[in-house]
């Protein structure tokens, strides 16, 4: 095995304590052969000068240009401090890093330690004088056009992959394709469109990855199903049959699709909704949120009696601000709404409650641009401060001003299908009411239905009173 040049170092008594330091920015196999065979040249050039390494550094599959962190790395710099370590192999200085920046403040670290770094085919690196740092900046230099070369050459190639609607290759197969990437796998594709028609009809990712993990249903790792998991099967492009880049939809790919496009299109309205992402809590409660206090119109909040009956309260207390003056039992005023909701569908009351707004075909894909120019905006401040804090809040400020009236009105156009799906299909929900998960029953009076109004009930009546109820139903009021 080669070990580069030979750089003569005078073998005197020697108390420096030696780290080897290895890294190697892919190993895709995960077989670590790539480090392992720069610690074997490290150790040989040990071995030549009689250092007895104390300790290894290895940073496996970990880019130095990238700027995410380097555990191994941090760990040494530490012990470079410490004075644990006085001296550092490496197998090129290019292990160490690709940043001028870090380069930097491993100079200012290592003369601090008046440490010193010797790499197997570049030779000693003595940083404490000019000219060493010298040599240290171009290497860093040269190493630093070579990434940023590299990394030109790997977009413009992940770019014309894309463009043609080809695979880039690597990882794990995707779900529902087998490994060639090209074939549907029936029984997952099965599995998507079952997804696919839960979310539309209301269900929650959470809901449907629990019910997966109990009935068996694998990912691709063998591991259990997570909301963010299932989310990013559902709205990724590929099993639209598109390939995706940079989150614009570049052309049909080369495999099949499971789901057409404007089906995936809508699952990414419902799925990325940044309001659905922060509402986490499971609700226990149907009508939470939907219920005002007709006494002083404070929104009513879910709460167990104490003899465990479900009830929904007009609370007071430090943290609500109702007048504790209205309750109503949770299961018989469900049942009333869902018995009327049921009902209202058949109804010619729909027609009036659908919008005449529907977001044009574009929008979704001016979300996704607005989206990538917020993550540029926040790159060109934060990482690469070429603009100033002043110039970065304005351009943001418009940009979300467009964002939030997009999925304004993303939103409205799918409460307008969801109306249009369930519109006549009363008297068929009503009949599988009990056998529907909680889901879509939230889901199908969320359509129907914008507030729910109680008031003070009647001294002494011991049941259920459906005219403390006004609801205000979407497009009219009752």
């Amino acid at each position: 095995m080669s070990h580069g040049p030979s750089h003569p170092v005078d073998k005197v008594v020697d108390m420096a304590s030696t780290a080897i330091y290895a890294r190697i920015s892919q190993d895709r196999t995960g077989a670590g052969l790539g480090v392992d065979r720069q610690e074997q040249d490290c150790r040989d050039l040990c071995d030549r000068h009689g250092w007895t390494p104390v300790t290894v550094f290895v940073d496996n599959d970990v880019s130095a240009y990238s700027g995410k962190p380097r555990p191994a790395y941090q760990r040494m710099l530490s012990d470079l401090k410490e004075g644990a370590v006085d001296r550092v192999v490496c197998w090129h200085p290019d292990r160490l890093h690709r940043s001028p920046r870090e380069l930097e403040d491993f100079i200012d670290v290592i003369e601090a330690a008046q440490a010193t770094v010797v790499s197997v085919t570049a030779g000693p690196y003595d940083l404490a004088t000019p000219e060493g740092r010298l040599t240290a900046r171009v290497v860093g230099s040269v190493a630093r056009k070579e990434s940023e070369d590299k990394s030109r050459r790997l977009r413009r190639k992940h770019l014309e992959l894309a463009e043609a609607g080809e695979w880039a290759g690597g990882g794990t197969r995707p779900y529902g394709y087998h490994q060639d990437r090209l074939t549907v796998r029936v029984d997952e594709a099965a599995m998507i469109r079952e997804a696919t028609q839960r979310i539309l009809d209301g269900d929650r990712l959470r809901t449907i990855a629990a019910d997966w993990n109990t009935r068996g249903v694998d990912t691709v790792t063998g591991g259990a199903w997570t909301t963010p998991v299932l989310r990013r099967l559902l709205t990724s492009a590929r099993i639209a049959g598109w390939r995706e880049h940079q989150g614009r939809w570049t052309a049909e790919a080369t495999w099949a699709g499971i789901v057409d496009r404007p089906t995936v299109e809508r699952l990414r309205l419902i799925l990325l909704d940044p309001a659905r992402r922060l509402n986490v809590n499971p609700r226990r409660y149907l009508l939470t949120g939907l219920l005002r206090c007709g006494l002083c119109d404070a929104r009513l909040v879910a709460r167990p009696r104490s003899n465990k009956d479900r009830a929904y309260v007009c609370a007071r207390g430090p943290n609500f601000h109702g007048c504790g003056k209205i309750g109503v039992i949770a299961e018989a005023l469900e049942e009333y709404i869902a018995f009327l909701a049921t009902r209202w569908l058949d109804t010619d009351a729909v027609h009036a409650a659908r919008s005449d707004t529907d977001a044009p075909g574009d929008t979704l894909a001016q979300v996704a641009a607005d989206e990538a120019a917020l993550d540029q905006l926040a790159r060109d401040h934060y990482v690469d401060r070429i603009i100033s804090r002043s110039e970065y809040l304005t351009a943001r400020a418009g940009v979300e001003s467009r964002l939030v009236a997009a999925r304004r009105l993303m939103t409205v156009t799918e409460g307008n299908r969801r109306l249009e799906r369930y519109r006549g299909q009363g008297e068929a929900l009503a009949a599988r009411w009990e056998t529907t998960g909680f889901d879509q029953r939230r889901a199908m009076i969320d359509t129907c239905v914008e507030t729910i109004t109680v008031g003070p009930g009647v001294r002494g009546l011991n049941r259920f009173d459906h005219l403390r109820v006004k609801i205000k139903w979407r497009g009219r009021m009752t």
